[in-house]
């Protein structure tokens, strides 16, 4: 289970104090497939980065009970003076997965080919993701931690991405960022909605969509 109890994340801001996230509450079990909706400001990215690990929430804590992914598609994440290649050997280490594995995963997957033997500073945005992505689905973990920048490319790269993670692992927990309502319609069974820092679980997705195109 992956669970975030009165989590609050405040920064400063030269009127005070600025609460982004205030009290929120949510749980994902295994298996379920949780998208988060959201305006532009109301703590999306905010809380993606809590539950990765990359920023520490003021108050409240999160509890992982299940191994959970970094946020595919945020920015950063990488070594970029270090090739592709390099941060996949690295990655391999740390998780210890045998690098051989990865590399013939993340080459099929992102179809990068030679870019793998670039810095990835020298990659583009969509060429980071597929690079995060294929990353991710490499290592073995029990919830993914997904923002929708990673349907990235043409059509056909789309599909992929959307069988690799929704078709081929079925069986794991999923928090997505998206608004898309074919895909959260068809894959996902809750969506919580963000909105001036408070969270609210619906567990009827159409109604969560509703909610947030009144917003």
């Amino acid at each position: 289970m992956i669970r975030a109890v009165n989590l609050v994340k405040e920064y400063k801001s030269d009127g005070g104090k600025h609460r982004v996230l205030d009290n929120v509450n949510f749980e994902v079990h295994r298996g379920e497939r949780l998208a988060v909706l959201g305006r532009n400001g109301a703590g999306k990215s905010t809380l993606v980065r809590l539950l990765g690990g990359i920023e520490l929430p003021t108050s409240g804590y999160i509890q992982r009970d299940m191994s959970l992914s970094w946020p595919i598609g945020l920015q950063g994440g990488f070594q970029g003076t270090l090739t592709g290649i390099d941060n996949m050997k690295f990655i391999s280490k740390i998780y210890d997965k045998p690098y051989l594995e990865v590399y013939d995963y993340v080459e099929y997957f992102s179809e990068l080919g030679d870019y793998l033997k670039e810095p990835v500073k020298t990659y583009s945005s969509g060429m980071r993701a597929r690079l995060a992505f294929g990353l991710s689905l490499a290592i073995d973990f029990d919830c993914y931690l997904i923002d929708e920048v990673i349907f990235v490319g043409d059509q056909r790269f789309h599909r992929k991405c959307q069988y690799e993670i929704f078709e081929k692992r079925a069986d794991r927990a999923l928090l997505l960022v998206s608004h898309d309502p074919g895909i959260l319609n068809e894959y996902c069974n809750g969506a919580m909605v963000l909105h001036r820092g408070k969270s609210k679980v619906f567990y009827d997705v159409p109604t969560a969509l509703e909610i947030y195109a009144n917003l």
